[in-house]
């Protein structure tokens, strides 16, 4: 059955005021497409575990590929502030869903214009940014995450061609891409981006079945098996883990944003069941206990949507450090998992149904905590950035 969004935006702080007429007209064209859109099928999906195929399409419409990248390649030319309040509206919707488009715009399409040549360029952003052509990002591996400078996914060169082997894991989209930003090694044990397309020989993408989170969304390997590939899908403006590194950056501050999305809806569902639910003879909104959790949810996201705000500001400055954009992201998901949990407590026994938003957004933020960098990797990642010292050697 088919849910009624009744999702009504939050702003304590008057954050709005901080916008421009181009982002609140952004933010507004997308919380209606999630609303006409995404609410109304994304529990089905979710019950099915299966991803909306459709919404690929759709996102390319509203323009969620790449807001911040030019328009000449099929970007929105926005800034990095309508790019954040896109994401807070998707992830609104669900974090599959946002995981979606900032794979496409972010882990793909950034390296494909940052690092790629003009023909590069000209072959594959156009199509990406029209949702004519998926794409995704292999990064992590079975036995490197945390670690990915360890990977053991290589190439070695064969005249014209290189012959690639190793396997990625946990790619979003994987099984339904039509090309991949594969990073690994080569000969001289430089990493490098590599470009593969869906059909040639040896590669594979089989899915991962079986995740209790993000189950309208996507996710597979990705199976190199001495796949030949011109030397021509190399990226040549990168070497290094500086190029996946960057990617991941444009994608956690996307996260920062998105997060705050999940815990608004989860706010909003809270608020509006303890006004109607009665016990007791009153609305358990009139429980002390009650407000204490909504007054703690509404100053939580209060201070993540001034964070955001703030980090957004920078990064259209180029300013944003990598330090600052963990912070962001390890801050507002756990923020947003913690208001999750409690919205759970006020809708009670009907917090785990369905019928509200709630337990969704609380399985899928328990994945987001932990992709694009996990909740402790990024407080060692502020730990080393405040202190000098390299916990992680």
């Amino acid at each position: 059955m088919a849910r009624t969004d009744q999702y009504q935006g939050h702003d304590y702080y008057q954050v709005d005021a901080l916008l421009s007429e181009d982002h609140l007209l952004a933010r507004d064209a997308v919380r209606d497409w999630v609303k006409r859109e995404v609410s109304p099928i994304i529990e089905e999906y979710t019950e099915r575990a299966e991803c909306p195929m459709h919404l690929y399409k759709g996102l390319a419409e509203i323009g969620a590929y790449g807001p911040s990248l030019p328009a000449k390649y099929g970007g929105g030319g926005m800034d990095e502030i309508a790019y954040g309040v896109i994401m807070q509206e998707l992830e609104r919707g669900d974090s599959g869903v946002r995981s979606m488009a900032s794979v496409q715009g972010s882990l793909v399409m950034y390296p494909i214009y940052k690092y790629g040549s003009e023909e590069h360029r000209e072959k594959y952003l156009p199509k990406l940014g029209s949702g004519e052509m998926i794409g995704c990002f292999g990064l992590t591996e079975p036995d490197h995450g945390s670690n990915p400078s360890g990977m053991t996914t290589r190439y070695v060169e064969d005249g014209d061609h290189i012959i690639l082997n190793g396997a990625k894991l946990w790619i979003t989209s994987s099984p339904v891409a039509d090309i991949a930003v594969v990073w690994a090694k080569g000969p001289d044990d430089r990493i490098r981006g590599v470009i593969v397309e869906k059909g040639m020989e040896g590669f594979s993408a089989p899915e991962i079945h079986g995740k209790w989170s993000l189950r309208a969304s996507i996710t597979g390997e990705l199976v190199f098996e001495d796949v030949r590939i011109p030397k021509s899908h190399i990226l040549p403006g990168v070497s290094g883990l500086k190029g996946p590194l960057s990617c991941l950056s444009k994608a956690r501050y996307g996260i920062a944003w998105g997060a705050i999305g999940a815990a608004l809806d989860c706010y909003d569902s809270a608020l509006r069941y303890s006004l109607e639910r009665t016990q007791f003879d009153k609305p358990i909104a009139q429980f002390q206990l009650t407000q204490k959790k909504l007054a703690e949810m509404i100053t939580e996201i209060t201070k993540a949507q001034l964070l955001a705000w703030r980090l957004g500001t920078l990064a259209n400055d180029g300013k944003a450090t990598p330090a600052q954009i963990s912070m962001a992201k390890r801050n507002n998901v756990h923020m947003a998992l913690e208001i999750a949990r409690e919205a759970r407590q006020i809708h009670g026994g009907m917090g785990i149904t369905n019928e509200y938003p709630v337990m969704r957004h609380m399985m899928n933020l328990e994945t987001v905590l932990t992709y694009e960098g996990t909740h402790d990797i990024h407080l060692l990642i502020t730990g080393m950035d405040v202190t000098g010292l390299n916990a992680f050697k």
